[in-house]
């Protein structure tokens, strides 16, 4: 198995390490990911910069390679460019902190492993509750057993898996759901401050309490202890939406045009 590692925490964060450690046991592992945190960047790629490279021994020896830009980025650079061949599988993460429900549109774990479904790609992305981290070593066991059954059944063309456990020992989760991504949406706030010089700036924040009671969506799974994985679409078209669309008075644009 020649397995692709990235992240959004930083090449240094435990969640890789302990996922590196794990996957070298039992095939070839390349590491390309960013030289820094890059939470929640989304699938941003960097145009109007450059991106640096930086060789990083890894813990046994062999190399890796920190990136300047976007996890997206490093997915593109370790495609077009480091890598002698095509990964089998792109794993991103293990995050720290969970992404569940609407958090997945802004998380660079979940954009990297999209970027490599783009690529027609099999690709996880994995995440483990809370900003402390929880068991990453039993999370990287199970990633390496769904690793497997993944490259054994396949995915649909651009589908990815997005991954989370709960902060708990492995031993201790209450087993495997698969899910729906949950749509319920965080209460956000800006907190409004003054700088020493008297100007104006705002830090960005929310407070996500889960009111989904459904088993069946990801953050209610998680917090019943399961593990839970939900199949992810890059194609984001609205089908059932076509068709009313179709019944409007817009499909002539000449005649909107012309009035």
């Amino acid at each position: 198995m020649h397995v692709l590692l990235t992240n959004d925490d930083g090449i240094s964060a435990p969640g890789l390490q302990a996922l590196y450690q794990i996957l070298s046991e039992n095939g070839e592992v390349a590491v390309v990911a960013p030289d820094q945190e890059k939470s929640a960047v989304g699938h941003g790629i960097t145009l109007n910069h450059p991106i640096r490279v930086t060789e990083l021994p890894l813990v046994d020896g062999k190399t890796g390679y920190a990136v300047s830009g976007t996890p997206a980025d490093c997915v593109k650079l370790a495609f077009l460019e480091i890598l002698d061949k095509k990964p089998d599988i792109v794993i991103s993460g293990i995050n720290r902190g969970a992404n569940l429900g609407v958090n997945i549109n802004y998380s660079g774990t979940a954009a990297a492993a999209r970027e490599a479904a783009l690529y027609r790609t099999i690709a996880i992305a994995a995440s483990v509750q809370g900003q402390r981290g929880g068991d990453f070593h039993g999370a990287a066991r199970y990633i390496r057993h769904l690793s497997l059954e993944t490259l054994k059944n396949g995915l649909p063309p651009m589908t990815f898996l997005n991954v989370n456990f709960p902060a708990l020992p492995l031993s201790e989760m209450a087993g495997v759901r698969i899910c729906r991504q949950g749509l319920s949406f965080p209460d956000e706030y800006l907190d409004r401050r003054k700088d020493p010089r008297g100007k104006t700036y705002y830090w960005h924040g929310c407070d996500f309490k889960n009111t989904e009671t459904d088993i069946a969506i990801d953050s209610a799974a998680v917090e019943k202890r399961f593990i839970s994985i939900t199949p992810i679409k890059c194609d984001m078209t609205d089908y059932e939406a076509i068709p009313g669309l179709e019944s409007w008075q817009i499909l002539n644009g000449n005649s909107a045009i012309n009035r």
